[in-house]
Parts: C-alpha cells; structure tokens; sequence
C-alpha cells in the first residue's frame, strides 16, 4: 500500500489524519514543519503528501514551489477556502484541495483517486516480482519474459493500477474490451485464470463470490 507523509502542525489533526489513513490501509508519517518537509518528499520516499498550507518554516505554497519539479503528488489541506488560495495550490502542481473540517470518508477517497491517477501515469507497474512495461509493451515475472495477449497484458494493467480494489466483472468487461464488448463474463474468468496461471497470481488475484476480483497488495 502507498507510504504517505502528512505535513500538519497541529498535532491532534495530524494523528487524527494518521488514523484515517491507517483504516484506509496506508502507512504515513508525520511532519510539522515545511523545511523539514522539503528534505523529506525531495527524499523520495513517499507516495503522495497531505500537506498543510499554514506551517512553521515554510508554508504550503512554497514547500509546494520547492517540491513540484520531483513529481511526488500533493493534496493541499487548509482552513483557507478561498478560491484564489485553491487556484493558487492547484496551478502549483497540486493534485487536489481539501478544506477543513472535512470528513474521513472524503479524505480517503480523494487519497484514492489522487493515487490511482498517479499509477495511471505511469509507464512501468510493478507488484511482487511482476514487471509490466506499458511503453514497450512487455512482462517479466522475477526478470523472466512472460507472454501475454494483448486482451492479458491490457487486464493485467487494470489489476496493477487499481489493487486492493473490488472490480466487478461487468466492470473489467468494460474496462478492457469496451462498452460495446457483446461478449459474456466468462470471458473475464478465463483470463483472470491465465493470468494467475502465468503470473504466479493464485494466492493474490482472488474471487469475490457474485462479485468479481481483487488484487491483493
């Protein structure tokens, strides 16, 4: 699961961010000053930052002029629901601006979307020993060519950028064959089964019973 650095100086916001996050899934770690901050997304260890704008050090914004250039995603959150502050923190690069108070839920969901878009951006996806090159089209497992359909390497991806999620079958249907795909979802299950067959996927690409599948991280 992604590794994210929350950068908020007021404690009882930042542990009650830490522990929405944690229900989510994800590990964090907490940062309250924005100098400190810099060193630590410029280290490159994180997969996303919930970053305040009000900070000792540095505020928000240019935490967020120093750190953009690295390309780790941010999510603003900020008592300041201005709309020049959120154009302001969205024309820096930002990924997204939350206003306080705002509810867990919220919180988790925007912490998904904003993951999933950066995964999508990617040209190499990686899980276990699984390499999936989108640029030159290719798939290892433990650095060992595997071969794919092209119906296998498009479902693959599907999986890789969406784990731990629930996928129904009439979603990937519509995911990698299309809308207008006149096939049935057995289709699906026979490519899961290749996929896991190929992959080494048995124990991590389960069956949700009159659901679909999921992919494990």
């Amino acid at each position: 699961m992604a590794h994210i650095l929350i950068v908020e100086d007021e404690g009882h916001i930042a542990q009650m961010i830490e522990a929405t996050l944690s229900l989510g899934g994800y590990t964090s770690e907490i940062c309250s000053d924005g100098t400190q901050a810099v060193d630590r997304i410029l280290s490159g260890a994180f997969d996303l930052v919930l970053l305040d704008v009000m900070l000792p050090g540095l505020d928000g914004f240019a935490v967020m002029e120093r750190v953009a250039s690295q390309g780790t995603p941010v999510i603003f959150l900020s008592a300041m629901q201005q709309v020049a502050d959120k154009v302001r923190g969205l024309h820096l690069g930002a990924e997204d601006y939350i206003a306080k108070p705002f509810e867990a839920l919220e919180l988790l969901a925007r912490v998904e979307v904003a993951l999933r878009r950066r995964d999508k951006g990617r040209s190499v996806l990686e899980y276990g020993g699984i390499r999936q090159d989108l640029g030159s089209h290719t798939v290892t497992l433990n650095g060992q060519p595997v071969a794919l359909s092209p119906k296998e390497f498009d479902l693959l991806r599907v999986f890789l950028q969406n784990q731990d999620l629930a996928l129904t079958r009439d979603k990937l249907l519509s995911m990698v064959w299309g809308y207008d795909f006149a096939g049935e979802t057995r289709t699906v299950d026979i490519h899961v089964q290749r996929l896991r067959q190929k992959l080494d996927l048995a124990d991590k690409l389960v069956t949700l019973p009159r659901i679909g599948y999921r992919l494990e991280h």
